[in-house]
This record gives structure tokens, C-alpha cells and sequence, in this order.
């Protein structure tokens, strides 16, 4: 270290400092610096000395080159400026060798200043290599960026073409089950008209077993409908306010007849509370548990079906006293087609039930719920908001008791228009069997064209609702206007969307869905006219 000993203490201290110091007068003389400056420096022994001068030192520096290429008289002045400039008191620069300082400028008040060195070289170097890190990890983000959204566009693409499928398989199955339907109501027409017919004979119990059959078929495919109506959102619930003691009286007057069959006990119990949701789909999942409680509960047994309060939410349950599942296969239960022993040796049927009923739960935000034990029984159970609202009134479904006589039936004149010849012979016989006076027509036109309607005006006019030109709905208007006055009319239709029967209540039209059963277009007759 260079130094003046008139100061000993201060050279003891900048020595153990761990940059490189130089202290200089007001003329830019070296007043004492320290080892590390020299060696950061790489300067000879002579710059080191006291009363060395700072435009030496830089001049040195310049001439070896650490200032890079130029005059260096100019080199020389330019950095003094910079030095004696008291708004720069940092500055960073390269060294000779590649190293890298940190160079700290402090003007002292009676003049002259200290200058520190600082070798920084490895934090610049781990900013340098940070910087590389982050110019990577960038790249590799936007790579994967852009694999997120080409993939993303993939889902997306994969998910409208899911939804496509799914909307196509509903339409598909829709039109599907209208064209089997019609087969199907022609059939169930013909054993109605056999069963009518052959009354207790052995040909009638023969009939019964293939209308048997053939709702059972009905059954199937309108559960395969409503899981795809589900599934692909075409079900849209529609929330009401209504009572729960409402659903429990007719659950009692749908199931009393099968429960007493079996010599089940049905018992119905509970508050009156108020639910707010979609009261047919909710009806739809009741009917499908008591239906399935029934079922698969031995004679003698009890099925009850109640309300409780639990806090702000109502529970519904259907409590059997049936064979029960297993624990360890409750949850198989609500797949399609999922029949376990031994309830699929009890009861026929595809295992769509349940399947239905966790579908439209889970559609309308509804908790479901079992608890079951093998040989004892089953609790199924919903959970849904009660409400402070009152039921709004509701319109039960008529029940039709009131029937035609023989010589009432005679005096009808009924006309029925189908595009189905097969139709429309199944139901000339059965309504010829009845008594009826029946006139058949594929179309409009063939009545125009056959004066069908001249000096006979029916009484009733059964009409299908998909004509090959024209809507049933539309078909009845045009009657209407024909022959003048109120022509009552049943709209005959295997579309059972609630679309269908607001259009035709807008027209007064009553709707009938196939399979047509005979006892309700008796009933519905005997209504209208």
C-alpha cells in the first residue's frame, strides 16, 4: 500500500477493505490507495506512489487499451470529465482481461475524492446467464403457449364435434322413435281391437300378451329418448312453485293399484311444504322410484314415501322394505343398462330407471341420495329447496271416467287422417267396433278430392300431427274453416315435447300420445263430445 505516515491508522483501515480504494487531492495527486487497487489495476509501482496523478493512472489505462480504441488524448480527457463530473458518482466498466468493475466516485467537501473498485465480474456473469435462462424459459413459454392453444383449439374443435354427434344422436333417436312409433300404435290399436273382440277367449289373453309386449317396448324407447333429451341438453327444465303433498296424491292414485296387486303397503306421508323446481321432471323421478320400490319389494312388504325437513331443504324419500343392494355395488346402479342379481331375476326390464332419474337429478341441481342393506331394503332419497312461495295452482290431468254407451258410440261420425294406411285401418276397426261411424284419409287433398265432407260433417276428427305436406295443427284449422263452427279435434302425435301441446292448447286442440291406448281415446271421445 502507498501511503504518507502521517496517518497510519487510516491505511491500516483501507487495506482490510475488500475493494480497491485511492484517495487524490484536489489536484487528482494520490494521497494513499491500497493493494487491492494496484491489483485490480494491474498497475506498475510507480502509478502507486504518493503524489502519482490521477490523468497519469488513466492514461495508462488508456494506452493499454481498457477504455477501448480512440484518440487517447481524448480518451484520457473524456474520462476525467466524467470523474470530476459530481452528478456521476457510479459507473460500471470492463476491464482488460474480460473482468467487469463497479467503479464508485466520492467527492470530498474540501476537494478531491476517493475512488473504489469493485470486481463484479461474477455478477455479471450470473446476470448474463440469468438473461439466457430467461430468454430460454421465454421461448419454452411461448412454445408451450402456443401447444396450450393449438391444443385448446383441438378440445374445442373435439367438443363441437362431440356436441354435433350428441345433437344428431337426439335429433336421430327423435325421429327414430316417431317412425317406430307408428308401427308400434298400429299394433297396440290391432290387440286392442282383438283383445275387444275375442273377449275371454283365448285368442284376447293371447292379444293382452303382445300389447303387453309391445309396451314394454314403448317403455324402452321412451327411455332411450329421454336419457338422449338429457344428455344433450334438449331437456330444458322449467321451475314452478308447487307442493309436495300434490306429487305425494298422485303418486297414491298412480301406484295404489299395483301396490295393492302385490299386497304392498303404500304409505304416503309428510308436510305440505313448498319446492321451487320443474314439477314433471321431479314427478318423472318419483314415479321411477316408487315404480322400482314396487318392483323389487316381495308381496307383503311396505313401500313408504314421505317428506322431511332438513334445515332450509326438503327430503324426499322412498323407503322399501325389498331385497336391497350392496354396498359395494350401489354404484352401478345408475349406469344403462345395469341389472344386478338378484333383482334382475325379480323384475324384466333394460336397467334405464335409475339412469334417468341420476340424469334429471343432477339437470336440475338436485342431491341424490341411497342407503341400502341387503334383505332389508332401500332408501332412496332427493333433496331440494324449500321455499317460503305459495304452490302456484296447478291443473291436475283429467282423468276421464265418463264413456259413451253403445248407442252414443253409434251416432259418432269420426274422422281420422293419417298418412299410415296401417293406422288408419287399425283404428277404423277399433272405432268400427265401437259402434262409429268412421271415415279414413292419408292427406287434405284426398278429402278434397273424394267430397269426403260433403253431407257428412264429423262429430270428432282424430289427426296425426306429422302429415307428409302439412301440420296436423294446421290440417284441423283448415277443417275448421271448411265446415264451419267448433269441429273438436284430437291431435294423435309420438312428439311429447311440451312445445307441442302449448301450440295445440293455443288452439284448443286436446293431444293424444302413441301408442294410442284405447281406454283413453275412449275416455277423450266421450270429453269432446
Amino acid at each position: 500500500m502507498s501511503r504518507q505516515d502521517n496517518d497510519p491508522a487510516l491505511h491500516t483501515v483501507v487495506d482490510h477493505l475488500g475493494q480497491g480504494i485511492a484517495m487524490f487531492d484536489r489536484d487528482h495527486r494520490l494521497v494513499l490507495s491500497n493493494n487491492l487497487f494496484q491489483q485490480l489495476l494491474e498497475l506498475p509501482d510507480d502509478l502507486v506512489r504518493p503524489a502519482s496523478t490521477l490523468d497519469d493512472i488513466i492514461r495508462f489505462l488508456v494506452v493499454r487499451g481498457d477504455f477501448g480504441d480512440g484518440d487517447h488524448e481524448a480518451l484520457v480527457g473524456a474520462r476525467l470529465a466524467q470523474i470530476d463530473n459530481k452528478n456521476v458518482s457510479l459507473t460500471e466498466r470492463p476491464g482488460h482481461k474480460g473482468q467487469y468493475f463497479e467503479v464508485r466516485t466520492d467527492h470530498l467537501p474540501e476537494g478531491g475524492m476517493v475512488i473504489s473498485y469493485s470486481d463484479i465480474s461474477s455478477r455479471i456473469d450470473a446476470e448474463r446467464e440469468l438473461a439466457k435462462v430467461n430468454q430460454s424459459l421465454e421461448a419454452r413459454v411461448k412454445d408451450r403457449t402456443q401447444e396450450l392453444t393449438a391444443l385448446n383449439s383441438e378440445l374445442e374443435r373435439a367438443r363441437a364435434k362431440a356436441d354435433a354427434a350428441n345433437l344428431g344422436k337426439t335429433r336421430f333417436l327423435a325421429a327414430a322413435s316417431h317412425d317406430l312409433l307408428q308401427p308400434l300404435n298400429a299394433a297396440r290399436l290391432y290387440t286392442s281391437t282383438m283383445i275387444e273382440r275375442a273377449h275371454g277367449s283365448d285368442l284376447a289373453r293371447l292379444a293382452q300378451n303382445i300389447d303387453a309386449s309391445l309396451g314394454a317396448v314403448e317403455d324402452i324407447m321412451s327411455a332411450l329418448l329421454d336419457i338422449s333429451r338429457i344428455d344433450s341438453g334438449a331437456l330444458k327444465p322449467s321451475n314452478s312453485t308447487f307442493s309436495i303433498q300434490e306429487l305425494l296424491r298422485k303418486v297414491r292414485v298412480e301406484f295404489e293399484p299395483a301396490a295393492a296387486e302385490k299386497n304392498i303397503k303404500l304409505r304416503l306421508v309428510g308436510a305440505d311444504s313448498a319446492v321451487h323446481t320443474d314439477r314433471r321432471l321431479v314427478a318423472r323421478v318419483v314415479q321411477n322410484l316408487v315404480s322400482n320400490a314396487i318392483k323389487y319389494t316381495p308381496e307383503g312388504g311396505s313401500v313408504l314415501v314421505g317428506c322431511r325437513k332438513r334445515g332450509n331443504r326438503i327430503r324426499l324419500d322412498i323407503i322399501d322394505s325389498g331385497i336391497g343392494i350392496d354396498k359395494g355395488q350401489q354404484s352401478l346402479i345408475f349406469n344403462e343398462f345395469s341389472r344386478l342379481e338378484p333383482g334382475a331375476r325379480i323384475a324384466s326390464g333394460l336397467g334405464l330407471g335409475l339412469s334417468i332419474v341420476q340424469r334429471i337429478c343432477s339437470a336440475l341441481n338436485l342431491q341424490l341420495e341411497v342407503e341400502s342393506t341387503v334383505g332389508k331394503g332401500s332408501r332412496f332419497s332427493i333433496y331440494a329447496r324449500e321455499t317460503t312461495k305459495a304452490a302456484e295452482p296447478y291443473k291436475e290431468p283429467e282423468h276421464f271416467a265418463r264413456t259413451l254407451n253403445s248407442e252414443q258410440f253409434s251416432a259418432l261420425q269420426i274422422l281420422c287422417v293419417d298418412n299410415e294406411i296401417d293406422i288408419l285401418d287399425a283404428m277404423n276397426a277399433l272405432l268400427s267396433g265401437w259402434g262409429c261411424n268412421v271415415r279414413t284419409a292419408k292427406s287434405l287433398k284426398a278429402i278434397s278430392q273424394s267430397s269426403m265432407l260433403e253431407g257428412w260433417i264429423p262429430d270428432i276428427v282424430l289427426m296425426d300431427y306429422h302429415l307428409d305436406q302439412t301440420s296436423g295443427l294446421d290440417a284441423i284449422q283448415w277443417l275448421r274453416q271448411t265446415i264451419g263452427g267448433h269441429l273438436p279435434a284430437v291431435l294423435i302425435t309420438a312428439d311429447r315435447t311440451p312445445q307441442v301441446r302449448e301450440l295445440a292448447a293455443e288452439r284448443d286442440i286436446s293431444v293424444l300420445p302413441k301408442p294410442v291406448k284405447p281406454a283413453a281415446l275412449r275416455a277423450l271421445i266421450g270429453r269432446l263430445t
